[in-house]
């Protein structure tokens, strides 16, 4: 019996045994993961899913991470693993991806053969070993280590030198992969070259040993080679020109044409040069397209003086490389009103670089990684047939009827727009004005495009949202020190933001400034079938400031009576499908230019075109355009701060809640719902709720008196239990 006893211990523990084998085995090769954080920050988006299950070609990632180094760096590396596994679950056959061993056997130990030749690859691709910072034994060191990784597809390359976090890491490679699988399909089927010119005056040699630039001379044969290594990656549809702009008239033609920049230098006896003019600079062409590098940086140091220096090697590499993809439209295009006093953006080319608040760099950098930021002139052309979206930035000059009349058209032809405008212009102080210290004024903004936008149901109210629940200045000790309330900069609540839609559901906050009411006419939409949703509005402590603006923190105060408080929108999305404007009415014509010098007969030099009579039949023919009653179903976003898309608000990295909104507000008007849901993953900002002072004073209470009677409670409860207890062993005895 005993015998039979044991052997079943030992059957069953045999048993156990295997299963527990057999379950590891099952998890080494199925991925099963439950993801409880509320964003779902470990498990793939679908946007993720579909990019990876609909690779045309195979996609190769090469890995290069150095192995136990300390935390942060050791939970990044291992969650890049998890997430690679993930992409290789859902993908097709075309996926795969490696690690590579770049580590030294020992600590301060010489590295293998093998991680010699990893570490060697990883430099080939452009991976260099980052410092970074750990603590060991209460002292401070610094590492060398690896933490890129390539990702390659075809004879492309896209690269991510530096994984040193994991924020954001899943939108990176989506948005890479996505990128490479169209940049092959658009490169295969070019039909034309992209010209890549040098123009180096011959005469600029010269100046080498006085600017300090030895090997200017051999610049040429660098721009070469460095098109060549790009043609490898790019399927030979780059040429490379050396052009020598020699004469006056070549260097005036190519600053007609790319603002190129010129030197011009006197007589210099000492070194033997003779006074001159020479261009130097590199142009980029694609069918009509032309742009502008620059080769050589100047740089005007107080004391030292100036120091020239030409682009080094690799970082010319990367700039062609992305004004390639630029040039070509890997990325999908987005219209954005370049004229009518629009915020302006910077161009390169044009050297125009709008400095301090006024800048939109920030902007700029984050919508070209995904999109193309193509300017529309409305004043010298149509808006693009094929364009999907039309950013409009605070116009500040008049539209005339044809240019309502073609953004109206764009609307129905299903181009969205989104509007970025406060409803008041600030009118700066003249010289005498200064004198008496007074301020800048303020005007109902009034460009024409209010009646496109009442049409639409919705309109931005010539006044600014102020809020209690806003900005806190911190004042410096000189000045009294604490906190100034700036009101016209409100902080937007949580509760105060639509987490209905998708791309709005993780921004948890938001800073605003100067920002206009945006109203709706709830009776307009309902007559032209449209909805609109109220994107984020300030919080029920705000008020209205209309009429006489001022807004010197010092002059402004809250309003005395509770019934001025109230919650304003300050943006808005329309949805569906929009009737014209110009429905019923006159169509607008294009403004004629002025007629030119009349021509005499002096000017005819032929006589048969003397006797020619005007064709009176062709002058009969009308041209008209096509008119769209009512469009296609599009959508119209609003937002009452055109401050939002400026550098002061907008972090150039991307990751802060109002880079967030406006990227995800773009990629929702463009179609791109799902990579708009996985960036907001990324959101860190998740602000406590709000508390009264009661309710604080009692969660005080509670952790100081409350908490030590539960713990009494709870012992004589114990000491209850165990006394029934023995007093129950005691009867059962007794019996």
């Amino acid at each position: 019996m005993k015998a039979t006893f044991q052997s079943e211990k030992y059957i069953k523990f045999i048993i156990y045994a295997v299963v527990i084998v057999l379950v590891n085995l099952a998890a080494s090769t199925l991925l099963f993961r439950i993801d409880l954080t509320e964003n779902k920050l470990y498990s793939l988006s679908d946007a993720s899913k579909a990019a990876v299950a609909k690779l045309s070609d195979p996609l190769t990632i090469n890995v290069f991470f150095t192995e136990n180094l300390p935390a942060p760096h050791n939970g990044t590396q291992q969650y890049l693993r998890d997430m690679l596994e993930e992409y290789a679950l859902y993908s097709n056959k075309n996926f795969n991806y490696r690690f590579y061993d770049v580590s030294p056997q020992e600590e301060g130990g010489a590295a293998s053969d093998k991680t010699k030749e990893n570490q060697k690859l990883a430099e080939n691709y452009g991976i260099a070993p980052v410092e970074i910072r750990m603590v060991e034994k209460d002292e401070l060191k610094f590492k060398k280590a690896y933490m890129g990784m390539v990702m390659i597809q075809g004879d492309i390359i896209e690269r991510i030198p530096a994984i040193t976090s994991t924020d954001g890491l899943e939108y990176k490679l989506t948005t890479l992969i996505e990128k490479l699988n169209k940049k092959i399909s658009t490169l295969a089927g070019l039909p034309e070259k992209v010209h890549v010119k040098l123009f180096m005056s011959s005469s600029i040699g010269a100046l080498a040993p006085v600017i300090g630039i030895k090997d200017i001379a051999s610049l040429p044969e660098s721009v070469k080679q460095t098109v060549e290594k790009l043609n490898a990656v790019n399927f030979g549809q780059l040429t490379f020109e050396y052009i020598d702009p020699a004469t006056d008239a070549a260097i005036d033609d190519l600053i007609k044409q790319y603002n190129i920049r010129v030197l011009q230098w006197p007589d210099i006896p000492e070194q033997g040069i003779q006074a001159g003019r020479g261009a130097i600079g590199m142009g980029l062409e694609y069918k009509n397209e032309k742009t502008y590098l620059q080769v050589m940086n100047v740089m005007r140091i107080p004391i030292i003086g100036t120091r020239y220096e030409l682009i080094n090697t690799s970082s010319m590499e990367e700039t062609i490389n992305e004004t390639v993809e630029t040039l070509i439209g890997i990325n999908e295009d987005i219209g954005y009103l370049a004229d009518h006093g629009t915020l302006e953006l910077a161009n390169p080319m044009m050297g125009m670089q709008p400095q301090g608040e006024e800048s939109l760099q920030n902007f700029q950098n984050l919508v070209n990684e995904n999109y193309n930021l193509k300017p529309i002139m409305l004043k010298e052309g149509r808006i693009p047939e094929s364009l999907g979206c039309l950013i409009i930035a605070k116009p500040t000059e008049e539209f005339s009827d044809y240019e309502l009349y073609q953004i109206d058209q764009a609307v129905m032809r299903g181009t969205h727009l989104a509007i970025f405008s406060d409803g008041l212009k600030e009118i700066q102080q003249q010289q005498q004005q200064f004198q008496f210290n007074m301020g800048p004024t303020y005007q109902p903004l009034a460009t024409g495009l209010e009646k496109l936008l009442d049409h639409y149901g919705v309109k931005i109210k010539p006044a600014y949202i102020l809020d209690k629940n806003c900005f806190k200045q911190q004042m410096p000790p000189q000045a009294g020190g604490g906190e100034r309330p700036i009101y016209f900069a409100p902080m937007i609540k949580n509760e105060f933001i639509n987490h209905d839609l998708d791309f709005m559901k993780n921004i948890k906050g938001l800073i605003a400034l100067n920002a206009s009411p945006v109203l709706v006419d709830n009776d307009t939409l309902k007559k032209n079938g449209l909805t609109a949703q109220s994107l984020v509005a300030s919080s029920d402590e705000s008020w209205e400031m209309s009429g006489q603006i001022n807004l010197n923190p010092m002059m402004i105060q809250p309003p005395q009576t509770g019934s001025a408080f109230k919650s304003i929108s300050l943006a808005s999305l329309v949805e569906g499908s929009f009737t014209s404007y110009f429905k019923g009415k006159e169509i607008p014509r294009q403004e004629e230019k002025a007629p030119e010098e009349a021509v005499t007969e002096e000017d005819i030099p032929n006589k048969a075109d003397k006797d020619k009579k005007p064709d009176t039949e062709a002058a009969k023919i009308e041209s008209k355009d096509s008119f769209i009653a009512a469009g296609k179903p599009g959508k119209i976003s609003i937002v009452g701060s055109s401050a939002l898309l400026k550098d002061n608000l907008l972090d150039a990295e991307g990751n802060s809640p109002n880079a967030a909104f406006i990227l995800n507000l773009i990629d929702t008007l463009n179609g791109r719902d799902d990579i708009a849901a996985m960036r907001s993953k990324i959101q860190q900002f998740n602000p406590l709720e709000e508390t009264s002072g009661n309710t604080k004073t009692l969660i005080k209470g509670f952790n100081v008196a409350g908490l030590p009677v539960i713990i009494v409670l709870f012992g004589l409860l114990t000491w209850w239990r165990r006394s029934m207890r023995r007093k129950n062993i005691r009867l059962m005895f007794q019996k």
